[in-house]
């Protein structure tokens, strides 16, 4: 599995149609302060499922919505795609070419798309469930990421290589059935 491009359309700073293509020798994105860098890491986590806004440095979902300058009208809609080639079938589907795609208008609806078919986050996040790709992985490493790994953070150290073993797949079931498993008990 990999990255092929994403898609960038009305998302915070990006109000026109940007298109990031990885080719096989991209492993980052560098640029000057205030470039776009992070807001493409945001879009990245937002279009692979991130709920939580704080963590998509927003204050709500409107402010994902390219709000319009001096010169540009504002955007009704924030709409990110992530392109990846499946050849070597790592996602569980039986397209050589997976497209995600997450919307959200102003008017407070949203929606995700897997390969322009509409589905629901739970498809999206299932559709990743083995890969290690997910909105807290350390796929994708932000600045504030690398900081908290120098200094230890919450066990990030531990949460990672976690992740790169293959184990936390296995705590992220385990916490899922622990319910299940405590009320069959308790009943």
């Amino acid at each position: 599995m990999r990255l092929k491009s994403l898609e960038i359309k009305g998302f915070k700073s990006f109000a026109d149609k940007t298109i990031v293509n990885f080719d096989d020798n991209i492993t980052g994105i560098v640029g000057p302060n205030g470039c776009g860098k992070s807001n493409i890491v945001d879009s990245i986590r937002w279009v692979i499922g991130e709920q939580r806004i704080s963590n998509l440095r927003s204050e709500n979902l409107d402010s994902l919505v390219f709000n319009g300058s001096k010169t540009r009208s504002a955007s009704g809609l924030a709409e990110v795609s992530l392109t990846f080639e499946n050849t070597k079938n790592l996602l569980p589907t039986e397209f050589n070419t997976v497209r995600i795609t997450r919307k959200f208008y102003k008017s407070g609806e949203s929606e995700y798309r897997l390969n322009d078919v509409q589905c629901r986050l739970r498809d999206i996040q299932n559709l990743f469930m083995d890969t290690g790709i997910s909105t807290d992985s350390y796929a994708i490493i932000a600045l504030d990421m690398v900081d908290d790994l120098i200094r230890d953070k919450e066990n990030s150290r531990r949460k990672m290589l976690e992740q790169a073993a293959g184990i936390s797949i296995y705590k992220t079931r385990k916490k899922k059935l622990k319910p299940n498993w405590m009320l069959r008990n308790w009943i």
